[in-house]
């Protein structure tokens, strides 16, 4: 990806750009911060300025290789990209010779790898514009978690007058997932811990269940979708928490926990496995929501780029609350 094609459109952009780079798998104390060459967009592609960033559940799986099938995809032995982040908002600074709709300057956020750097190369299909008003880091923070949480509303086919249970629903995806099933009218009931639950409750959910102190499956409520951020409970419990024509929608958890619910779903249609990718269209839907006010990121910390590490432990300790923002200027 670095240096293959001619820019046709283009600010010039430095030669060289700064990210966080890492040489192997491993924890947070695999990363650096380095200048390296500035990456070159192919036809197909866009280079963007990326003004800012956030950090997702797939950060810890790139930078990690674990669980160890990921690595069929992200490079056997080593990382295949050394550069790691997963969003990114910023404005476009050269464009490819086939691309079209989109020009030098368009400001824009998506999701590719490589985030966390001051360029990225990404494909016209996996981003869309910022709306006028939108924050640079509120888009930064919205591609994957706000992407994952608009898709589990769609997918679960949300509706007002529905009973929706969420459980994470204090971290990235599950603060997203909050807020659009209370635009779309559902009465929302949170899973998190205590700590957390005014935190829930100013994003809209009228119910919330301290995990620490109870089992949120042992309940007789009934929800007409149910969408699990953590996947810890047993899966036939959380499946009796699902009304007739309901929905239970596993997006996280341990791999054998998620080919488990893959293999239910294949007789229980209520049971969905979340597929999630940030493509343009979806991006389009979730920038209307950020323009409307309908959705915004609760962030917890904001971290510079220099400071990678320290984030990245945060967000690998399981504990963050909304979302942890990186501004890189």
């Amino acid at each position: 990806m670095f240096g293959r094609h001619p820019m046709t459109a283009t600010i010039a952009p430095a030669p060289t750009m700064t990210a966080a780079t890492r040489a192997r798998y491993g924890g947070p104390e695999q990363l650096r911060v380095a200048d390296i060459a500035t990456p070159t967009p192919g036809p197909a592609e866009v280079l963007v300025r990326v003004r800012a960033s956030s950090f997702n559940f797939g950060d810890g799986v790139l930078l990690t290789g674990r669980p160890r099938p990921a690595r069929l995809a992200l490079g056997l032995r080593r990382p295949k990209h050394p550069v790691v982040g997963l969003d990114f908002a910023g404005e476009i600074a050269a464009v490819g010779a086939d691309v079209q709709g989109l020009a030098v300057g368009d400001r824009v956020f998506g999701e590719a790898e490589g985030a966390h750097a001051q360029y990225v190369v990404a494909s016209p299909d996996r981003l869309a514009r910022i709306p006028a008003g939108v924050d640079v880091l509120q888009a930064g923070a919205a591609p994957v978690a706000g992407v994952t949480a608009l898709l589990a509303m769609e997918l679960a086919g949300v509706k007002a007058g529905d009973a929706v249970l969420i459980n994470g629903a204090s971290g990235g995806v599950g603060h997203y997932a909050v807020q659009i099933a209370r635009h779309l009218g559902a009465e929302v009931t949170a899973v998190c811990s205590g700590r957390n639950r005014d935190l829930v409750r100013g994003l809209g959910a009228a119910h919330v269940v301290d995990y620490t102190a109870e089992d949120f499956t042992a309940t007789d409520a009934r929800y007409d979708a149910v969408l699990d951020l953590v996947g810890a409970s047993p899966l036939g419990a959380c499946r009796r928490l699902i009304r007739p024509g309901g929905t239970y929608i596993a997006s996280a958890g341990r791999l054998g926990r998620l080919l488990s619910a893959f293999v239910t779903s294949l007789f229980d249609r209520r049971v969905k496995v979340l597929h999630a990718p940030a493509r343009a269209a979806t991006l389009d839907r979730l920038a209307a929501l950020l323009a409307a006010g309908a959705v915004r990121a609760s962030f917890e910390h904001e971290w510079r780029l220099d400071q990678i590490a320290d984030a990245m432990s945060h967000q690998l300790s399981g504990r963050t609350r909304g979302k942890c923002a990186l501004r890189i200027d």
